[in-house]
């Protein structure tokens, strides 16, 4: 299958997943947040659509405590399950079918994670859970490695978006393997979205100058000494890194070349 070409793309395309167009290409998390209400204002201040929440970490239902669903609001964003804390593949799976009966989500991130050091996929169990999930109908969007390989087998299994890290989770230090995340670009036809690992408003821009689609993340903004500016922040990273990808960068030069022609010269 041809892999996606960049050309006569407008500059204000939409990113489409599962069906459904967004205009924003940043997702952002609920977690890590001081309070409910400067997730919402983070939320708003990115400019997102969508939101990601950790359904073993997050009180959506509990009217004695604060819930996010007061602040974050469902009709205002799209809402969108994962399974963060998640070591195998059925942990997921019951975890996410339990969120479909709770509050109708088909939509799902799904992550299954190796060990609580690295927080780094297994990807075996991944792919494992996948395949149950849309076998029982739900559209997946799949937090794996930057393994091209991998990645491929679970878009051939039907993940409606690949989602490789960036680095890891929580870790703030950017695209460590952008030829891997090239190639998975340009090899996959549904959405790919950096996931995790972004740091500041640069990485965000790099993940999109490589071609991806969009970049998910939550500590980035949570653990900025100003969250809300630093979501504006990532806004505008996001939107100019694919502004950037689409113009086509200049080739790289071993030597200088004026910007002025020599031509005419007194």
């Amino acid at each position: 299958m041809p892999s996606k070409q960049k050309r006569n793309i407008p500059l204000n395309d939409p990113l489409i997943i599962a069906g459904k167009t967004y205009n924003s290409r940043l997702i952002v998390g609920t977690g890590k947040y001081a309070t409910y209400q400067q997730n919402a204002d983070a939320a708003r201040a990115a400019g997102a659509e969508i939101v990601t929440v950790a359904l073993r970490r997050v009180n959506l239902s509990n009217p004695n405590e604060d819930r996010l669903t007061d602040f974050v609001k469902p009709d205002k964003f799209t809402y969108l399950p994962n399974t963060a804390g998640c070591y195998t593949a059925d942990e997921a799976v019951r975890t996410l079918r339990l969120a479909r009966e709770a509050g109708g989500w088909n939509l799902v991130k799904l992550e299954v994670l190796a060990d609580q050091k690295t927080l780094y996929p297994n990807m075996p169990e991944t792919l494992k859970a996948a395949e149950a999930l849309i076998a029982d109908g739900f559209e997946v969007m799949v937090y794996c490695s930057d393994d091209p390989v991998y990645a491929k087998m679970l878009e051939e299994a039907g993940c409606c978006a690949i989602m490789p890290l960036g680095s890891l989770i929580g870790s703030g230090l950017g695209i460590m393997n952008p030829v891997n995340i090239r190639l998975i670009v340009e090899q996959t036809r549904v959405p790919v979205i950096v996931d995790a690992g972004v740091g500041t408003a640069s990485d965000a821009a790099i993940a999109m100058e490589l071609g991806c689609d969009g970049v998910l993340m939550n500590t980035a903004i949570a653990a900025a000494k100003d969250p809300i500016l630093m979501a504006s922040a990532m806004k505008h990273a996001v939107i100019a890194g694919r502004q950037a990808y689409l113009a086509g960068r200049m080739p790289r030069k071993m030597y200088a070349d004026p910007s002025s022609p020599l031509a005419g010269l007194i």
